[in-house]
């Protein structure tokens, strides 16, 4: 451990373990971050018993703390989300087993609402914290995490799925275990690509606040602190300027950890890119210059750099030559697979057998060719927010990820708009609508296309970044322009990532129509037909039989089109445009 700081500590006399002007601020920053979530903590601990109205100040003097408490959740949902994108990610990358079985599940799961996944763990977290608020708030977390998670798991899943031959044969050759080489070389080839769709989950759960924190279920209405039930009763309430005021502390809030979060570690990313030429970086983050200025903390973070190191060559993971394997020992790996598969089997049938036999005997067969032409409804709104976001976004999103500053420029603007939610446009909306007579099935789609765009924006702007700056500069000596240009290079370089955005997109879209087919301003209610707006209503109902039927139609929707569409494209991205 000495030797860590004397190779790491300048040769000049006044570095040494003492504290600078920097220092200061920097710790006087922890310190106050630390407090602040130690005070937003003790806020979500109180005690609460089922059905005890929670009451909602509108007062703008409570919308700090508000904030805090939504931005708490948001960040433990992420830290759960990334758990869950390093585990199942690859998982489903390296084993073609579970990837068989993962990635139909990952579909459906992604179809299922925010309103599905309440209705159903909603019960069962304030059983798990009888007595206190953590139930409900886990519940929110858990809602969070759902609006969250997809878009990373896939993302991740791509990257490692099109990991560049060259990367592959660097990490045989220094004989890396399987352990060293996911830390060592797959999670930093991923990570441009899943930081963006980090930033994008985060956006993502802004539009979902509302759900997850004013959620109305089985007749029993549970309001949490936080912008999400601030949202809610203002707009009961028709108060625009609570709801202007809002628009002005989210604003500030993205602003805010945009600055001291993902800035820095945009900058800390282009470690990770795969460049053969000089790249032309980014400016350094006030924060990261501000840790960069100090003694001590810079030491600190040597120290976790030193405890990195050694997590990850930890001997137990070490490398080991792989030994030839028995007929004997194949012949059990068959029986085992074999047995897997039967038992799956017999699984997947009980639970259909069973959500068939709890939705139909309460509810009419007739039901279901009601509920799958709303389906029909709902997929012409998803397959048009697509194409109209595809023909938008794709070539914006080439042109903002080849040049970094605009990038930069570009990124917390980006952030601000995917994660303002539709909610707030609701009043605008209503009196559009009822001022013009218009349609409700038309003029509602709008709004699942305000949280859908993003998902193929920020993917492509990852893909573009991504590029190899010796690839295009190759092109440009070529004096490769126009349609080839696009054709060649551009096309085949975004579409890995161009495909997990689309899947994202229209997943989140079939999640989006929940909130979009419904609209509400004061006591102005308007629905459209659609699968959305029937899955909101018998959530709010509590019938859940019908709304297990809701639920499953649409992931059929969603399952379907993914293995129709999707999936042979990105296939298609794995087999024929993976970077070597």
């Amino acid at each position: 451990m000495r030797e860590l700081f004397r190779t790491n500590a300048s040769v000049s006399s006044e570095r040494r373990l003492i504290p600078n002007r920097w220092d200061l601020f920097a710790i006087l920053f922890v310190f106050s971050l630390l407090v602040l979530l130690a005070l937003a903590a003790k806020q979500m601990s109180v005690p609460y018993q089922l059905g005890e109205p929670i009451v909602i100040s509108l007062s703008p003097s409570h919308l700090p703390s508000y904030a805090l408490q939504s931005v708490l959740r948001m960040f433990i949902a992420l830290f759960f989300s990334l758990l869950f994108t390093f585990t199942v990610g690859t998982l489903a990358a390296k084993n073609k087993h579970a990837e068989k079985i993962l990635v139909p599940v990952l579909d459906i799961l992604q179809s299922i609402p925010v309103m599905g996944f309440l209705s159903i763990t909603v019960v069962g977290f304030i059983d798990l914290f009888p007595g206190s608020l953590w139930g409900a708030q886990c519940a929110a977390i858990f809602a969070i995490f759902t609006a969250q998670v997809w878009n990373m798991v896939f993302s991740f899943y791509q990257s490692m799925r099109t990991l560049p031959t060259e990367l592959r044969e660097t990490a045989d050759m220094f004989h890396l275990s399987a352990w060293q080489r996911f830390w060592r070389v797959e999670v930093p080839f991923a990570m441009p690509g899943l930081l963006w769709n980090t930033m994008l989950s985060m956006s993502g759960s802004w539009f979902f606040v509302v759900a997850s924190e004013a959620v109305t279920v089985s007749n029993q209405t549970i309001t949490l602190p936080g912008i999400g039930s601030y949202i809610a009763i203002a707009i009961q309430q028709r108060n625009i300027h609570a709801i202007l005021l809002t628009i002005l502390v989210m604003l500030a809030v993205i602003l805010l950890y945009d600055q001291l979060l993902f800035r820095p570690l945009i900058k800390w990313s282009e470690r990770f890119r795969i460049e053969q030429s000089t790249v032309a970086q980014t400016k350094n983050s006030w924060m990261g210059n501000l840790f960069h200025r100090t003694f001590l903390m810079k030491y600190v973070g040597i120290f976790l750099s030193y405890l990195g190191d050694k997590w990850i060559n930890i001997k137990a993971f070490r490398y080991k030559p792989v030994r030839y394997q028995k007929t004997s020992t194949k012949r059990w790996n068959y029986i085992i697979l074999s047995v897997w598969y039967v038992a799956l089997f017999f699984v997947v049938s009980y639970a259909v057998y069973f959500l068939w036999d709890f939705v139909f005997s309460v509810t009419a067969l007739s039901e279901i060719g009601i509920v799958f032409k709303l389906g029909l409804f709902t997929a012409c709104r998803v397959f048009a927010i697509v194409l109209i976001s595809t023909l938008v976004w794709v070539p914006l999103g080439v042109w903002i990820g080849l040049r970094s500053r605009i990038a930069e420029i570009v990124q917390p603007i980006a952030q601000f708009l995917a994660a303002f939610p539709a909610n707030l446009l609701f009043p605008f909306i209503v009196l559009l609508i009822v001022h013009f007579n218009l349609n409700v099935n038309i003029w509602t789609t709008p709004l699942m296309l305000l949280g859908t765009q993003w998902y193929i924006l920020f993917n492509v702007i990852a893909g573009a970044s991504a590029l190899p700056k010796d690839l295009r500069q190759a092109t440009d000596n070529l004096g490769v322009k126009g349609w080839l240009w696009w054709r060649r290079l551009i096309l085949p370089g975004i579409f890995p990532y161009y495909v997990t955005g689309a899947i994202t997109a229209a997943g989140n879209a079939w999640n989006t129509s929940t909130v979009a087919e419904v609209v509400t301003w004061g006591s102005t209610t308007l629905h459209a037909e659609g699968l959305g707006a029937f899955i909101m209503k018998y959530s709010a109902d509590g019938n859940f039989p019908l709304l297990a039927l809701g639920i499953g139609v649409m992931a059929l929707f969603v399952v379907t089109f993914n293995r129709i569409l999707w999936r042979p494209l990105y296939n298609l991205a794995q087999r024929k445009y993976q970077l070597d």
